[in-house]
């Protein structure tokens, strides 16, 4: 027997995503001061990206409604960041489905200060979203791609979608468990489909879970097992419902000497602890129940924020008599 967990792998890379994912609980209507120090406990925590937002269209999303971070202009990334020249690389979420208008709002590479592109689309959306990786690797940027919802996509459908990004030139494919719902089985086997498709063509499999049954963190080592070297997590676990996988958990897992934790337990303590005053997140039983029932958790949203907050039997009820 041996005990890997005593040692690292030197090829997993990790990406925080607390402004990007943790926007979708505020709106993304955090303070310059919020983001600097995320930004700040990346780049002293040794993480290798961030993910500061979303490239989301003005033709959407209302600016009186949202946050600087859903629109990620130039001006107000580099009013945080300046020109990063630090190791931590910069990263933006690009949503197909109308939601990002790419073709203007993605800059060429030498224009940005971001350096990598991620692409989110439901299985559905593959023909765009084969266009948006391209144009953005035409563009000079590094790009992911998450296929969201994936515990609801048939096979025949997601082998279609992973042999077309497998001859696409994107970097990373990521495993996104979207609604909490997966267990570890079904994370060992997506990861070893993943790169059953990926490793020929020399791209990296990734890992997004989220924490509806309190399974991220577990399920983010799980993935790691089995091959995964692209690794989200948040600070706190600060993301969407339930919250994602913790930094200062998988940071503290990989061993890594690179990363240092007094760095995330110090914006823990002074960045996120103030936040939790006036923002909600994590895994309270209106999540557990939507990731149980592989369900979006718009309705735990719903519930949590309205007259069935805590009602817990009744949106058991509503839950389990829905059409």
């Amino acid at each position: 027997m041996i005990a890997p967990w005593i040692t690292y792998r030197p090829a997993i890379k990790v990406l925080d995503c607390t402004i990007r994912d943790g926007g979708l609980v505020n709106n993304h209507q955090f303070s310059d001061d919020f983001v600097r120090g995320v930004y700040q406990m990346c780049v002293d925590a040794g993480v290798d990206y961030m993910e500061i937002g979303y490239k989301g269209s003005e033709k959407c999303f209302d600016h009186s409604k949202y946050g600087a971070w859903k629109f990620c202009k130039e001006e107000d990334v580099r009013r945080i960041v300046g020109e990063n020249n630090t190791p931590l690389k910069l990263s933006a979420m690009i949503d197909a489905g109308g939601k990002t208008d790419w073709t203007t709002d993605v800059l060429p590479k030498s224009e940005s200060v971001f350096d990598v592109m991620r692409v989110a689309f439901y299985v559905h959306q593959l023909p765009e979203a084969l266009e948006m990786i391209q144009d953005a690797s035409d563009k000079g940027y590094e790009t992911w791609s998450n296929i969201m919802a994936v515990s609801t996509v048939s096979e025949i459908e997601l082998d279609q979608a992973l042999n077309a990004l497998a001859q696409s030139p994107v970097a990373t494919i990521c495993v996104v468990d979207s609604y909490g719902s997966m267990y570890a089985e079904q994370i060992e086997y997506l990861v070893k489909k993943y790169l059953q498709f990926s490793c020929d063509s020399g791209k990296e499999v990734g890992i997004h879970a989220h924490n509806n049954q309190q399974l991220a963190f577990a399920n983010s080592i799980e993935a790691i097992i089995h091959g995964a070297n692209r690794i989200d997590a948040s600070l706190g676990g600060l993301g969407r419902g339930a919250g994602n996988c913790p930094m200062e958990l998988i940071l503290g897992f990989l061993r890594n000497p690179k990363f240092k934790l007094r760095a995330v337990y110090h914006a823990l303590q002074y960045v996120l602890l103030p936040l939790k005053k006036t923002v909600e997140w994590g895994p309270y039983p209106e999540y557990n129940l939507t990731g149980q029932f592989n369900l979006h958790p718009r309705d735990a949203i719903e519930a949590r924020e309205g007259e069935l907050c805590d009602r817990y039997g009744e949106f058991y009820d509503k839950i389990v008599t829905r059409e």
